[in-house]
């Protein structure tokens, strides 16, 4: 289904949810994770600040962030690879899609909206709009995600009646031309 599924963390609570999720289905895809942290080098530029030696500090944070994230997928029995990149994060997202030849990014949204995410912008919504492949996001701390088991998989290996296969069933429906 999936040989190679992103997931960019940034140690954020809805990060951490889309990387639960993302090893879980990397776990059941028997995909390769790549995990990818981003030092968001222009908003540090805008902000006027001795950019180098803050990226040093921040690059070190986000090579924790994916270290972290790597770790649990290695125990989950998940094949990963880490990456950090500098630039805007949306634009590392991309870059990265195609560096690693992903099929699928997963990833979290912080929800922010109004005049929060006018200021801020919004890095899900760029991906979203500007990558070619699918994007799973999760909003939150949404780490419901449920592989299916074996008893799933079973059952869904099983003819399942509906009403039309049963014709007393099907005539107690009304149609609308009656």
């Amino acid at each position: 289904m999936y040989d190679t599924i992103l997931v960019p963390v940034d140690g954020s609570a809805p990060s951490d949810a889309a990387a639960d999720r993302a090893i879980t289905m990397a776990r059941d895809t028997e995909a390769t994770l790549s995990v990818l942290s981003v030092v968001d080098v222009p908003r540090l530029s805008a902000a006027g600040l001795d950019t180098e030696a803050l990226l040093d500090g921040y690059e070190a944070e986000a090579e924790r962030h994916a270290a972290a994230v790597a770790d649990r997928a290695r125990e989950a029995g998940v094949d990963v690879e880490t990456a950090v990149r500098r630039d805007s994060p949306y634009q590392a997202i991309l870059d990265q899609i195609d560096a690693v030849d992903a099929d699928l990014v997963v990833m979290g949204s912080h929800g922010r909206h109004g005049l929060q995410r006018y200021l801020l912008g919004s890095t899900t919504e760029r991906v979203l709009r500007l990558a070619t492949i699918p994007v799973l996001v999760l909003r939150g701390d949404d780490s419901s995600y449920h592989a299916p088991d074996a008893a799933d998989r079973d059952a869904a290996d099983h003819d399942v009646e509906t009403p039309a296969d049963d014709a007393d069933a099907a005539n107690e429906f009304d149609t609308a031309d009656e």
